[in-house]
């Protein structure tokens, strides 16, 4: 932490045209050097991706019975891991658009791997949903016979428009740094290859940096921010209601939307953490995502864990001071016998221990907040799971509760998703500016600004950017 508040004020007194060299070289260097651990984590991630393609064309073969589901317990590990990947797309949403309303300028450095995550999650989470049908090729028949009535109808609406504006809303702040990666890339010879030229020309769509530019950039952004927020709240508040619009014990409740989004927001910050924890390591970000963007992030966890605690008591309390038919079944098995393993994890070790270790300032760095977020995503994964299980155990009828195994064959898709969410976000890295450079160089001038209002304007050395 010392010397993080060293640099800082180094920074202060240092010419804006070095430390804006520095941060583009650092955003540069994935793009111009490739290690050989990276070349090693690609051929690792594509093959548990493509033992998991192989996984599902065996399935497509032989059907789902291949799976553990069955005509009582229909949904499964397919369902649980699309939740989960919905719920994580929350984290661009959190700290991108809530944040740059918000005015929040230490969000700068760690915007643009958050909005990625969104976009990259929600295309994984709509492949399960593809997976988990059995049959792809009726996909067409949701709209083209859908019913409006249906919650499915409502979610595919939901999350295709969260698709599309999640992309726009990725791309509009990143025009910018592709024209610095198409200009500077192209002064070195031989690290553009005629391929990225193209890409970063034609993507930077003629950005030179006159003020019209940056007005029309500010406005569009500001039009997505916007409009992103009720979208992403709309979309888990959506997935939520495919549940509750059914009388199942477990799913029949009015506050799974709001608890679904607070869940997806959790999950989401830990996702980011864990994340930016890697590449901070790997690409050597610590001058730029410091111990304080961490201790941030983790005041957000440490506040959604106390929420979504609040819920679970609110949620089973009343449910359970009624304690109406087949609610029994659902508690028996969810806090003393087959799940009561799950719960309590998800609640001590999601939920409880999280938060402790946050709020103790001790273990409140940024390996600890690490851990506390790894163990929010297993714990939320296990949350979603046991929810879409539990609900179809309960007999409806006088028959004996089913019971519901993954087989090889989802282990193998679900490993293949989570390989493929990482390969993603690692392609990204190669290909596509790391960080927001212009909005981190805006939040460094503005900070240069508060100390020597006189000095800044005459060692400006780039054009005005987006007002914030």
């Amino acid at each position: 932490m010392d010397s993080m508040t060293h640099w800082h004020e180094r920074s202060e007194v240092e010419a804006p045209t070095s430390w804006r060299e520095r941060l583009e070289d650092r955003t540069l260097e994935p793009v111009r050097t490739t290690s050989t651990g990276y070349k090693v984590l690609i051929s690792v991630l594509f093959v548990i991706a493509a033992w998991g393609v192989y996984a599902w064309m065996f399935q497509l073969r032989d059907g789902l019975y291949v799976t553990g589901m069955r005509d009582r317990i229909s949904w499964g590990l397919y369902i649980s891991t699309f939740v989960f990947f919905i719920g994580i797309s929350h984290a661009g949403t959190l700290i991108s658009a809530i944040l740059r309303v918000s005015h929040a300028g230490w969000r700068a450095p760690i915007t643009r791997i958050a909005e990625f995550i969104t976009v990259v999650a929600l295309v994984g989470g709509a492949s399960f949903i593809i997976i988990d049908m059995g049959r792809p090729e009726r996909l067409l028949n949701v709209f083209l016979f859908g019913r409006w009535q249906s919650p499915i109808m409502w979610d595919v609406l939901a999350i295709t428009t969260y698709i599309m504006s999640s992309v726009i809303y990725l791309y509009l702040p990143m025009i910018p740094d592709l024209a610095l990666f198409r200009d500077r890339l192209a002064e070195a010879p031989g690290q553009l290859n005629a391929l990225r030229h193209r890409l970063y020309s034609t993507l930077a769509v003629g950005w030179r940096g006159s003020p019209g530019q940056h007005r029309a950039l500010g406005k569009s952004i500001g039009v997505m921010m916007v409009l992103i927020i009720p979208i992403a709240v709309s979309v888990h508040t959506v997935v939520s209601w495919i549940f509750a619009m059914t009388l199942r014990p477990g799913w029949n409740s009015s506050v799974f939307g709001i608890f679904f989004v607070a869940g997806a927001i959790f999950s989401g910050v830990a996702t980011l953490v864990i994340i930016l924890v890697i590449l901070r390591k790997v690409y050597h970000l610590e001058e730029y995502i410091t111990e304080k963007h961490f201790v941030y992030l983790g005041y957000f966890i440490a506040s959604f864990a106390l929420i979504m605690i609040y819920f679970n008591v609110t949620e089973y309390l009343t449910t359970g001071f009624k304690l109406e038919e087949g609610e029994e079944f659902l508690f028996r098995q969810l806090f003393i016998e087959e799940f009561a393993w799950m719960y309590w994890f998800y609640l001590i070790g999601g939920l409880i221990i999280p938060g402790l270790i946050i709020l103790y300032k001790r273990t409140r760095t940024v390996y600890g907040i690490f851990v506390a977020a790894i163990l929010v995503d297993l714990a939320m994964y296990v949350e979603r799971y046991f929810i879409v299980v539990t609900g179809l155990r309960v007999p409806l009828l006088s028959y004996e509760p089913a019971s519901y195994n993954p087989t090889w064959v989802e282990w193998s898709i679900l490993a293949s998703g989570v390989a493929g969410f990482a390969l993603l976000i690692a392609l990204f890295i190669k290909v596509f500016p790391i960080m927001a450079v212009w909005e981190i160089a805006e939040e460094h001038e503005a900070r240069q600004f508060a100390t020597d209002p006189q000095a800044l304007p005459a060692a400006r050395s780039v054009p005005p950017e987006v007002s914030q």
